[in-house]
């Protein structure tokens, strides 16, 4: 075959070898904004190490390997002994290693710690979604280990160690751990008090087996896992080690791998206790919700995080294709339309990353105490189901979109663009999908008075600044005023107050050009269902510039 019929022309150079962190601008300013003067440099420093890891072609790899070569269930090793272990690619051993010793499971406590690991979790999620999950549960785990203080002596430490060690031991025996989560059970799905695991006391204070079925255990290779079961006091939170002090193996078996749409990487699973599963009581009997309530909202903040993350690689993916491709006499880029197509998922795209660091940063407020903590805290009980509900759901039409701007290269797997669509509704149905979270912000309304007038006053900073957000300011005010029916239109009132939280943030945060993209056509109603039908007046090219990866 002559060689002149494979010439390659008018294809885009492969989107790798740059800085993954500075050049997304949204982030790169809101660390800058939310972090004290003092800890910037240091921040800085480390995120541009991890950004460029992140955007070189060996991390990318690892990202790929990893979801081509997913995790298997090995229940007994050669000789017959039940193990019940999960055997993954060495890729992502690699990617949690590099994730694990750059702090993403150590921020509680840590000056400005959930600012910096919010924009670390952002940049790693993008070379490779699926670690991210160990990475959240053990990171979100340590608000519900200090309810039960000697657990959380022995524990904490490890989990927020920046040492990644894959062999299981005893806690005693490892400078780090890893943390998943075993809620949900299949006859109760999103209702845990449905939940039928059974805990039985033995004669050791705090100390329990458990008999019952999980119907997804997330990341079941951890070393410890916290489980609600009903204890004779009701609904209790516990911890489950895989490995006791002694060195013997916990009952804890693992029953299958599920088989899911996207997040290939990552292991999900069933697992059975089968009476002789020790567990260590967490937080007080019958208060196990209330005991793993804080690990649940800062999974939902890392959802949020994620599906950011998402966008932001879909976007960058398309943008960087539409610079270099050439149609109809020039690059896509520059052709009116996808300009417009462009200049609204990067509008999308920015809108979810502000969103997400300034809960992060609400989460640094209320570690530090002071002053804010309070306002803070109760800021964070309405706006982080608001912005896991509306965020997330976002998610999947942008991806799908930005596949779209790259045609039929983009349906191909080797652009990436199928596996980022595969994850884009993970983190919309994991920890509460959108009824749930919905659902909650009315019980925010209704329960907490607190945390209604810490939003009114976070989104009340731009009121004066652009008429567009203030009217929608006052239309919430209005859904709000009448809560007749308020359960059948919990959702619509969740995306308004989404909306109006972004908008007042780009109000006080973004460029103008970036604010008044937003508030037309998220606030004043000029634009369309699908993305790129913002009004044509407005600076589409600096949105779409400002959203470019120079490579």
């Amino acid at each position: 075959m002559a060689a002149t019929t494979h010439t390659v022309t008018n294809q885009p150079p492969p989107l790798v070898g740059h800085d993954v962190f500075t050049s997304d601008r949204a982030l790169t300013e809101a660390v800058e904004r939310h972090l004290a003067p003092e800890l910037l440099a240091e921040a800085r420093e480390d995120l541009v190490v991890l950004g460029r890891a992140n955007g070189s072609a060996q991390v990318q790899e690892w990202g790929e390997r990893a979801n081509t070569r997913p995790p298997r269930l090995r229940t007994h090793d050669r000789f017959g002994h039940r193990i019940d272990e999960v055997e993954f690619d060495p890729a992502w051993h690699r990617l949690l290693g590099k994730s694990v010793g750059a702090g993403l499971t150590d921020a509680w406590g840590r000056p400005g710690g959930h600012v910096r690991r919010a924009a670390g979790f952002l940049v790693v999620s993008q070379a490779e979604a699926g670690h991210g999950c160990p990475l959240s549960m053990t990171h979100a785990a340590v608000p519900a280990l200090r309810a039960e203080p000697e657990v959380a002596e022995v524990w904490e430490p490890a989990a927020t160690s920046h040492v990644y060690e894959r062999e299981l031991r005893p806690v005693a025996e490892k400078p780090g751990v890893l943390l998943g989560m075993a809620m949900t059970e299949k006859q109760g799905g999103s209702d845990v008090k449905a939940n039928t695991t059974r805990a039985r006391p033995l004669a050791a204070a705090g100390e329990y087996t458990l008999t019952g079925h999980k119907w997804f255990c997330s990341a079941p290779m951890s070393d410890a896992f916290l489980v609600l079961a009903q204890a004779p006091a009701g609904l209790t939170c516990f911890l489950v080690p895989r490995v006791l002090a002694d060195g013997s193996r916990n009952a804890f078996a693992l029953q299958r791998l599920k088989d899911k749409l996207g997040n290939r990487s990552n292991a999900s699973a069933e697992v059975e206790f089968d009476g002789t599963t020790w567990a260590r009581r967490v937080g007080e009997e019958g208060h196990g919700l209330r005991t793993i309530m804080g690990m649940v909202a800062a999974t939902r903040l890392d959802c949020v995080l994620g599906s950011a993350a998402l966008m932001r690689q879909a976007v960058a993916q398309a943008v960087h294709h539409c610079a270099y491709r050439e149609a109809f006499g020039g690059p896509l880029i520059e052709k009116p339309l996808m300009r417009n197509v462009l200049a609204d998922l990067a509008l999308e795209s920015e809108a979810a990353t502000v969103l997400g660091l300034r809960l992060a940063a609400a989460y640094d407020a209320v570690d530090a105490g002071g002053g804010d903590a309070e306002r803070e805290r109760a800021l964070l009980r309405i706006a982080v189901p608001a912005a896991k509900y509306w965020v997330t759901k976002r998610c999947t039409p942008l991806v799908a979109e930005a596949l779209e701007c790259l045609g039929g290269n983009g349906y191909v797997e080797e652009s990436g663009m199928p596996r980022l669509l595969r994850e884009s509704p993970l983190n919309s149905v994991w920890e509460g999908s959108g009824n749930i979270q919905a659902l909650d912000v009315v019980r925010a309304l209704r329960t907490e008075p607190a945390a209604l007038d810490a939003l009114l006053r976070e989104v009340g900073a731009a009121r004066g600044a652009d008429n567009r957000l203030d009217r929608a300011i006052r239309g919430l005010l209005v859904e709000l005023a009448d809560l007749e029916g308020i359960e059948a239109r919990a959702r619509r009132l969740a995306e308004r107050l989404a909306l109006v939280l972004q908008g007042s943030l780009l109000v006080r945060w973004a460029p103008p050009e970036v604010a008044d993209a937003f508030c037309a056509s998220r606030l004043g109603g000029d634009g369309g269902a699908a993305f790129g039908t913002l009004p044509h007046t407005l600076d589409l090219r600096a949105l779409v510039e400002r959203a470019r990866v120079e490579v």
